[in-house]
Protein backbone atom coordinates (compact mmCIF):
# COMPACT_ATOMS: atom_id res chain seq x y z
CA UNK A 1 0.00 0.00 0.00
CA UNK A 2 1.36 3.69 -0.97
CA UNK A 3 2.13 5.49 1.63
CA UNK A 4 1.52 9.75 0.86
CA UNK A 5 3.10 12.07 2.37
CA UNK A 6 0.83 15.54 3.93
CA UNK A 7 1.88 17.62 0.08
CA UNK A 8 1.15 14.36 -2.04
CA UNK A 9 -2.79 14.64 -0.77
CA UNK A 10 -4.00 16.20 -3.97
CA UNK A 11 -1.81 12.82 -5.84
CA UNK A 12 -3.04 10.36 -3.35
CA UNK A 13 -6.85 11.37 -3.95
CA UNK A 14 -6.37 11.19 -7.71
CA UNK A 15 -5.07 7.86 -7.29
CA UNK A 16 -7.18 6.42 -4.84
CA UNK A 17 -9.96 7.43 -7.31
CA UNK A 18 -8.63 5.45 -10.00
CA UNK A 19 -8.44 2.80 -7.94
CA UNK A 20 -11.67 2.11 -7.33
CA UNK A 21 -13.11 2.46 -10.34
CA UNK A 22 -10.56 -0.67 -11.52
CA UNK A 23 -12.42 -2.16 -8.95
CA UNK A 24 -15.87 -0.93 -9.83
CA UNK A 25 -14.80 -2.56 -13.46
CA UNK A 26 -13.80 -5.67 -12.02
CA UNK A 27 -16.84 -6.66 -10.37
CA UNK A 28 -19.30 -5.80 -12.99
CA UNK A 29 -18.38 -6.86 -17.09
CA UNK A 30 -21.37 -4.22 -17.80
CA UNK A 31 -19.42 -0.84 -16.85
CA UNK A 32 -16.70 0.86 -19.20
CA UNK A 33 -15.04 3.07 -17.89
CA UNK A 34 -11.50 3.14 -19.45
CA UNK A 35 -11.59 6.41 -20.55
CA UNK A 36 -12.52 7.56 -17.34
CA UNK A 37 -9.33 5.87 -15.67
CA UNK A 38 -7.20 6.59 -18.80
CA UNK A 39 -8.44 10.41 -18.29
CA UNK A 40 -7.40 10.63 -14.53
CA UNK A 41 -4.41 7.90 -14.88
CA UNK A 42 -3.11 10.96 -16.95
CA UNK A 43 -4.13 13.78 -14.53
CA UNK A 44 -2.28 11.89 -11.79
CA UNK A 45 0.88 11.43 -13.88
CA UNK A 46 1.03 14.91 -14.63
CA UNK A 47 0.24 15.93 -11.06
CA UNK A 48 2.69 13.62 -9.78
CA UNK A 49 5.86 15.15 -11.75
CA UNK A 50 5.16 19.07 -11.36
CA UNK A 51 4.51 18.28 -7.49
CA UNK A 52 7.91 16.75 -7.69
CA UNK A 53 9.42 19.51 -9.86
CA UNK A 54 8.82 22.25 -7.45
CA UNK A 55 9.69 20.74 -3.73
CA UNK A 56 10.77 22.83 -1.13
CA UNK A 57 13.96 21.78 1.07
CA UNK A 58 11.54 20.61 3.39
CA UNK A 59 9.29 18.87 1.49
CA UNK A 60 12.95 17.23 0.03
CA UNK A 61 13.41 15.95 3.46
CA UNK A 62 9.85 14.22 4.16
CA UNK A 63 10.74 12.62 0.63
CA UNK A 64 14.28 11.60 2.20
CA UNK A 65 12.87 10.09 4.99
CA UNK A 66 10.32 8.28 3.19
CA UNK A 67 9.28 5.12 5.26
CA UNK A 68 9.02 3.01 1.60
CA UNK A 69 12.83 4.11 0.54
CA UNK A 70 15.06 1.66 -0.19
CA UNK A 71 16.66 0.51 2.45
CA UNK A 72 20.96 -0.56 2.63
CA UNK A 73 19.90 -4.36 1.86
CA UNK A 74 17.42 -3.56 -1.00
CA UNK A 75 20.68 -1.47 -2.15
CA UNK A 76 22.86 -5.07 -1.59
CA UNK A 77 20.47 -6.83 -3.07
CA UNK A 78 20.20 -4.80 -6.12
CA UNK A 79 23.34 -3.88 -6.52
CA UNK A 80 25.72 -6.73 -5.72
CA UNK A 81 26.10 -9.85 -7.18
CA UNK A 82 26.95 -11.53 -3.42
CA UNK A 83 27.55 -10.14 -0.34
CA UNK A 84 29.06 -11.39 2.85
CA UNK A 85 28.63 -9.57 6.17
CA UNK A 86 31.48 -9.08 8.72
CA UNK A 87 30.33 -8.50 11.72
CA UNK A 88 31.88 -6.62 14.89
CA UNK A 89 34.46 -3.96 16.20
CA UNK A 90 36.59 -6.57 17.89
CA UNK A 91 36.54 -4.10 20.90
CA UNK A 92 33.03 -4.22 22.33
CA UNK A 93 29.99 -5.40 20.43
CA UNK A 94 28.72 -5.74 16.62
CA UNK A 95 26.29 -2.58 15.98
CA UNK A 96 23.24 -3.43 14.00
CA UNK A 97 22.77 0.08 12.45
CA UNK A 98 26.07 0.03 10.36
CA UNK A 99 26.19 -3.24 8.05
CA UNK A 100 28.75 -3.91 5.74
CA UNK A 101 30.67 -7.01 4.02
CA UNK A 102 32.80 -8.02 1.02
CA UNK A 103 30.49 -7.81 -2.01
CA UNK A 104 30.90 -8.11 -6.02
CA UNK A 105 29.49 -5.44 -7.75
CA UNK A 106 29.57 -6.13 -11.65
CA UNK A 107 31.99 -8.63 -11.16
CA UNK A 108 34.55 -6.14 -9.15
CA UNK A 109 34.95 -7.12 -5.51
CA UNK A 110 33.85 -4.28 -2.85
CA UNK A 111 34.12 -3.35 0.78
CA UNK A 112 29.72 -2.25 1.12
CA UNK A 113 29.82 -0.20 3.94
CA UNK A 114 25.79 1.21 4.55
CA UNK A 115 23.64 2.15 7.38
CA UNK A 116 20.30 0.28 7.80
CA UNK A 117 17.41 1.64 9.09
CA UNK A 118 15.08 -1.04 8.75
CA UNK A 119 11.49 -1.31 7.66
CA UNK A 120 8.89 -1.85 9.77
CA UNK A 121 8.61 -1.48 13.57
CA UNK A 122 10.98 -4.44 14.81
CA UNK A 123 13.81 -4.25 12.37
CA UNK A 124 13.94 -0.22 12.90
CA UNK A 125 14.19 -1.39 16.63
CA UNK A 126 16.81 -3.51 15.83
CA UNK A 127 18.82 -1.27 13.63
CA UNK A 128 17.83 1.57 15.96
CA UNK A 129 16.67 3.66 13.28
CA UNK A 130 20.21 3.80 11.45
CA UNK A 131 21.57 5.64 14.38
CA UNK A 132 24.95 4.04 14.73
CA UNK A 133 27.22 3.97 18.32
CA UNK A 134 30.65 3.75 18.98
CA UNK A 135 31.28 0.04 17.61
CA UNK A 136 29.54 0.62 14.56
CA UNK A 137 32.08 3.14 13.20
CA UNK A 138 34.50 1.37 14.78
CA UNK A 139 33.51 -1.78 12.88
CA UNK A 140 33.25 0.41 10.00
CA UNK A 141 37.01 1.28 10.32
CA UNK A 142 38.40 -2.16 10.57
CA UNK A 143 36.55 -3.44 7.31
CA UNK A 144 38.02 -0.15 5.55
CA UNK A 145 41.29 -1.50 7.34
CA UNK A 146 40.62 -4.79 5.46
CA UNK A 147 39.62 -3.53 2.32
CA UNK A 148 42.69 -1.24 1.95
CA UNK A 149 44.92 -4.18 3.21
CA UNK A 150 43.93 -6.40 0.24
CA UNK A 151 43.33 -3.37 -2.10
CA UNK A 152 39.64 -3.64 -2.57
CA UNK A 153 37.59 -0.36 -3.18
CA UNK A 154 35.15 0.99 -0.76
CA UNK A 155 31.43 1.76 -1.49
CA UNK A 156 29.83 3.29 1.36
CA UNK A 157 25.78 4.02 1.79
CA UNK A 158 24.49 6.98 3.85
CA UNK A 159 21.02 7.15 5.55
CA UNK A 160 20.95 8.62 9.18
CA UNK A 161 19.26 10.78 11.21
CA UNK A 162 23.08 10.89 13.14
CA UNK A 163 24.94 9.23 15.18
CA UNK A 164 22.97 7.95 18.52
CA UNK A 165 23.23 10.40 20.76
CA UNK A 166 22.50 8.30 24.13
CA UNK A 167 24.57 8.31 26.92
CA UNK A 168 26.20 4.92 27.07
CA UNK A 169 27.11 6.11 23.33
CA UNK A 170 29.16 9.03 24.72
CA UNK A 171 30.50 6.82 27.63
CA UNK A 172 32.05 4.86 25.13
CA UNK A 173 33.72 7.53 23.22
CA UNK A 174 30.99 8.44 20.25
CA UNK A 175 32.78 12.05 18.86
CA UNK A 176 36.54 9.96 18.79
CA UNK A 177 34.79 6.89 16.76
CA UNK A 178 33.67 9.23 14.92
CA UNK A 179 36.58 11.12 14.03
CA UNK A 180 38.52 8.07 13.76
CA UNK A 181 35.87 6.55 10.67
CA UNK A 182 36.80 10.15 9.07
CA UNK A 183 40.19 9.75 8.95
CA UNK A 184 40.25 6.58 7.90
CA UNK A 185 38.05 7.40 4.99
CA UNK A 186 40.71 10.30 4.02
CA UNK A 187 43.66 8.06 4.50
CA UNK A 188 42.61 5.07 2.33
CA UNK A 189 45.38 3.81 -0.44
CA UNK A 190 41.98 2.47 -2.13
CA UNK A 191 39.30 4.08 -4.35
CA UNK A 192 36.22 4.99 -2.09
CA UNK A 193 32.48 6.16 -3.30
CA UNK A 194 29.73 7.16 -1.10
CA UNK A 195 25.98 8.06 -1.68
CA UNK A 196 24.03 9.70 0.18
CA UNK A 197 20.70 7.48 -0.24
CA UNK A 198 18.54 9.37 2.08
CA UNK A 199 19.44 11.35 5.08
CA UNK A 200 22.93 12.64 5.66
CA UNK A 201 22.67 13.80 9.19
CA UNK A 202 25.71 15.33 10.58
CA UNK A 203 28.70 13.67 11.78
CA UNK A 204 26.77 10.08 11.80
CA UNK A 205 26.87 10.16 8.24
CA UNK A 206 30.37 12.05 6.80
CA UNK A 207 32.20 9.12 9.37
CA UNK A 208 31.73 6.72 5.83
CA UNK A 209 31.54 9.39 3.58
CA UNK A 210 34.66 11.48 3.40
CA UNK A 211 35.02 9.65 -0.34
CA UNK A 212 36.50 10.27 -3.78
CA UNK A 213 33.22 10.85 -4.93
CA UNK A 214 30.49 11.50 -3.23
CA UNK A 215 26.71 11.09 -5.11
CA UNK A 216 23.97 11.90 -4.42
CA UNK A 217 19.81 10.96 -4.69
CA UNK A 218 18.39 14.30 -6.06
CA UNK A 219 15.64 13.86 -2.88
CA UNK A 220 18.45 13.31 -0.80
CA UNK A 221 19.73 15.64 1.99
CA UNK A 222 22.56 16.02 3.79
CA UNK A 223 23.19 18.60 6.32
CA UNK A 224 25.26 19.44 9.93
CA UNK A 225 21.71 18.99 11.83
CA UNK A 226 18.19 17.81 11.28
CA UNK A 227 16.32 20.64 10.44
CA UNK A 228 13.98 20.60 13.54
CA UNK A 229 17.07 20.61 15.57
CA UNK A 230 18.39 23.67 13.90
CA UNK A 231 15.09 25.40 14.38
CA UNK A 232 14.73 24.32 18.01
CA UNK A 233 18.50 26.27 18.43
CA UNK A 234 17.52 29.45 16.65
CA UNK A 235 13.77 30.01 17.09
CA UNK A 236 13.61 27.77 20.35
CA UNK A 237 10.54 25.72 18.23
CA UNK A 238 10.64 22.65 15.44
CA UNK A 239 7.31 24.60 13.86
CA UNK A 240 10.08 26.16 12.12
CA UNK A 241 11.63 23.27 10.44
CA UNK A 242 10.42 24.45 7.11
CA UNK A 243 12.00 27.84 7.54
CA UNK A 244 15.58 26.25 8.47
CA UNK A 245 15.29 23.90 5.70
CA UNK A 246 15.28 26.26 3.71
CA UNK A 247 18.33 28.09 4.92
CA UNK A 248 20.56 25.16 5.40
CA UNK A 249 20.93 24.65 1.74
CA UNK A 250 20.71 20.23 2.49
CA UNK A 251 19.55 19.13 -0.89
CA UNK A 252 21.57 17.70 -4.09
CA UNK A 253 21.08 20.71 -5.70
CA UNK A 254 22.38 23.10 -2.90
CA UNK A 255 24.79 20.46 -2.08
CA UNK A 256 26.44 19.97 -5.29
CA UNK A 257 26.86 24.25 -5.80
CA UNK A 258 28.50 24.35 -2.78
CA UNK A 259 31.07 21.44 -3.77
CA UNK A 260 30.25 19.35 -0.58
CA UNK A 261 28.91 16.57 -3.14
CA UNK A 262 30.17 15.34 -6.83
CA UNK A 263 27.19 13.88 -8.57
CA UNK A 264 23.56 14.00 -8.11
CA UNK A 265 21.99 10.44 -8.93
CA UNK A 266 18.37 11.30 -10.89
CA UNK A 267 15.13 9.27 -9.15
CA UNK A 268 12.18 7.81 -10.83
CA UNK A 269 8.89 10.81 -10.95
CA UNK A 270 7.37 10.40 -7.13
CA UNK A 271 10.85 9.36 -5.60
CA UNK A 272 12.78 5.94 -5.28
CA UNK A 273 10.16 4.71 -2.79
CA UNK A 274 7.40 4.66 -5.92
CA UNK A 275 10.11 3.02 -8.21
CA UNK A 276 12.67 0.95 -5.94
CA UNK A 277 14.16 -0.93 -8.78
CA UNK A 278 14.44 2.05 -11.19
CA UNK A 279 16.48 3.92 -8.42
CA UNK A 280 18.80 1.19 -7.73
CA UNK A 281 19.33 0.50 -10.95
CA UNK A 282 20.26 3.90 -11.40
CA UNK A 283 22.57 4.12 -8.35
CA UNK A 284 24.26 1.28 -9.37
CA UNK A 285 24.92 2.74 -12.87
CA UNK A 286 26.53 5.66 -11.02
CA UNK A 287 28.91 3.66 -8.79
CA UNK A 288 29.88 1.65 -11.35
CA UNK A 289 31.25 4.66 -13.33
CA UNK A 290 32.36 6.21 -10.36
CA UNK A 291 34.83 2.93 -9.69
CA UNK A 292 35.82 2.85 -13.05
CA UNK A 293 37.26 6.06 -13.21
CA UNK A 294 39.07 6.38 -9.97
CA UNK A 295 40.21 2.79 -10.54
CA UNK A 296 43.10 4.52 -12.87
CA UNK A 297 44.43 6.66 -10.15
CA UNK A 298 46.84 5.13 -7.76
CA UNK A 299 47.31 5.29 -4.07
CA UNK A 300 49.01 8.45 -3.15
CA UNK A 301 46.70 9.76 -5.86
CA UNK A 302 43.65 8.86 -4.40
CA UNK A 303 44.75 10.39 -1.28
CA UNK A 304 46.18 13.78 -2.60
CA UNK A 305 42.30 14.08 -4.42
CA UNK A 306 40.54 13.38 -1.39
CA UNK A 307 42.82 15.83 0.54
CA UNK A 308 42.04 18.65 -2.36
CA UNK A 309 38.62 17.54 -2.82
CA UNK A 310 37.93 18.48 1.53
CA UNK A 311 39.94 21.23 1.84
CA UNK A 312 38.49 23.09 -1.36
CA UNK A 313 35.32 23.10 0.29
CA UNK A 314 33.80 26.41 1.33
Amino acid sequence: MQTYLDFEKPIAELETRVAELRETAASSEDIDIDAEVAKLETKASKLLKDTYAKLSPWQKAQVARHPDRPRFKDYVAGIADDFLPLAGDRAFADDPAIIGGLARIDGRRVMMIGHEKGDDTASRLRHNFGMAKPEGYRKAIRLMRLADQFGIPVVSLVDTMGAFPGVEAEERGQAEAIARSTEECLSLGVPMVAAIVGEGGSGGAIAIAAANRVLMFENAIYSVISPEGCASILWRTADKAPEAAEAMKLTAQDQLALGVIDRIVPEPIGGAQRDPDAAIGALKGAIIEELDGLGKLGPDELRAQRRAKFLAIG
